[in-house]
């Protein structure tokens, strides 16, 4: 890694191209707590110190767009339709990271099945992460990283490199040393949503709390 100055800055990548196989239906529009899936993911992200965020569509992306409420007019959001989405999640990540890097030092990815990442674990992430002057910052979720995941600048060639459903899992395999973790309270729930089973519970779980 080169010994160079870089901005504080941090763009966001939302996920959200996947045609939702294993869920048999659109599930960026399934409704969480009064609003669709993707729309919390959306809130949460819009709500935290980010500086600009890119949301990657593709699958079925118009009448995802369409359905987005004033969320999706921030200013501070840029809509990209990645067109190579059945090449896998890789392809939407790169699509991303060629948005903001003409612009931004760092790059956070975040999915748009995670219901439950909210704007302080974010916001935990970027300053833990900008501190450390680490290449990759991560949030520790049991024995294992967990997104959101934030990279540095001198990582974009390899992360524009990639390809496949994988992501960017080999790269913190490759920099395992060099990873900022932060570790969030017992009570953070890393679930995403694949599957209708998936779904149920945790709208299961939702209710329970509301009791």
């Amino acid at each position: 890694m080169q010994a160079v100055s870089f901005g504080q800055e941090v763009a966001g990548i939302l996920l959200a191209a996947g045609a939702s196989t294993r869920m048999g239906s659109l599930k960026q529009l399934l409704p969480v707590a009064g609003m669709s899936l993707l729309e919390r993911s959306l809130t949460a992200a819009l709500a935290s110190r980010l500086d600009r965020l890119v949301l990657v569509l593709g699958h079925r992306a118009g009448d995802i767009e369409g359905a987005l409420s004033t969320v999706g007019h921030d200013a501070r959001l840029t809509i990209v339709h990645n067109r190579d989405y059945l090449q896998g999640i890789s392809s939407s990540l790169v699509a991303g990271v060629k948005e903001i890097s003409q612009n931004h030092d760092h790059a956070m990815v975040l999915l748009g099945d995670m219901p439950f990442i909210d704007r302080h674990i974010i916001d935990h992430l970027i300053a833990a992460y900008l501190k450390s002057r680490l290449p990759i910052g991560a949030v520790k979720a049991g024995e294992r990283p967990s997104h959101p995941v934030v990279f540095r600048r001198d990582l974009f060639p390899e992360l524009i490199t990639l390809t496949g459903d994988m992501g960017a899992r080999s790269l913190l395999t490759k920099y395992s040393d060099r990873i900022c973790f932060i570790w969030p309270d017992s009570d953070y729930d890393y679930r995403d949503i694949d599957t209708q089973e998936d779904y149920q519970k945790i709208q299961k779980d939702l209710k329970e709390r509301k009791q």
